[in-house]
């Protein structure tokens, strides 16, 4: 775990540009400085990194992605947690056993760099695997006070199309409905602007229907025809 956690330091630094740091950590709002380094080498140097340190079982990534995130200095060691948790060495281990795992991480995270990738690719998976378990959980955290929480329940079917659960869907947007938090507001509108692709009539008649105003209206129907 030490061996790996200090790969993904030296990988991350020897990719990093120290004079985009401030600009990507005043960007991002962040407390935690960043080294600066961009999406892209970022990622080309950790796919490296975690295929030279493979993992042995479903409890040892999770200590290991927990230790990343728990013990990181800069604000890339916690996207570098995020990606071991959705690297393709370890799609077998996406499991409720990773629930409480991508839990810590949303509420501890708090921001939506963190919480959207979770929700949408993680948490979503979970969902789609796991729907017996997954959707009273998630009806749960969309009626509970942790604001990520709940744009976690939001935004977790936004890859599913025509699979999208309407029901559900509708049920975790509205106790956020009266919320004018901006990532609230923001997360009702992406969510139906993705279920919108699908059934763009359904979509409109909602939005009226419940009176969604402001910036939740706006995205909802931003790819939609006017009329």
């Amino acid at each position: 775990m030490d061996t790996l956690h200090e790969a993904v330091r030296g990988a991350l630094t020897e990719v990093a540009d120290a004079a985009k740091a401030p600009a990507m950590r005043a960007y991002m709002k962040s407390e935690m400085p960043f080294l600066g380094v961009q999406a892209g080498p970022r990622r080309t140097a950790l796919r490296k990194v975690f295929a030279g340190h493979p993992i042995d079982g479903a409890p040892e990534w999770r200590r290991t992605v927990l230790s990343l995130w728990r013990d990181a200095e800069y604000r890339e060691e916690r996207y570098a947690a995020i990606e071991l948790t959705g690297h393709r060495l370890y799609r077998g281990f996406q499991t409720l056993y990773a629930l409480p795992m991508y839990e810590e991480m949303i509420v501890s995270g708090a921001w939506w760099d963190y919480v959207d990738e979770l929700a949408v690719h993680r948490v979503g998976g979970l969902l789609s695997a796991f729907p017996d378990t997954m959707r009273p959980l998630m009806l749960e955290w969309a009626r509970g006070d942790d604001l990520w929480k709940r744009r976690t329940s939001i935004l977790c079917q936004n890859r599913f199309r025509s699979a999208t659960d309407t029901g559900l869907l509708y049920a975790c947007i509205e106790p956020s409905l009266s919320d004018i938090d901006f990532f609230a507001r923001k997360a009702i509108g992406w969510a139906l602007r993705e279920y919108a692709k699908t059934n763009p009539r359904e979509v409109v008649r909602y939005v009226n229907h419940m009176g969604i105003t402001g910036l939740s209206r706006r995205e909802a129907l931003k790819n939609l025809p006017a009329g």
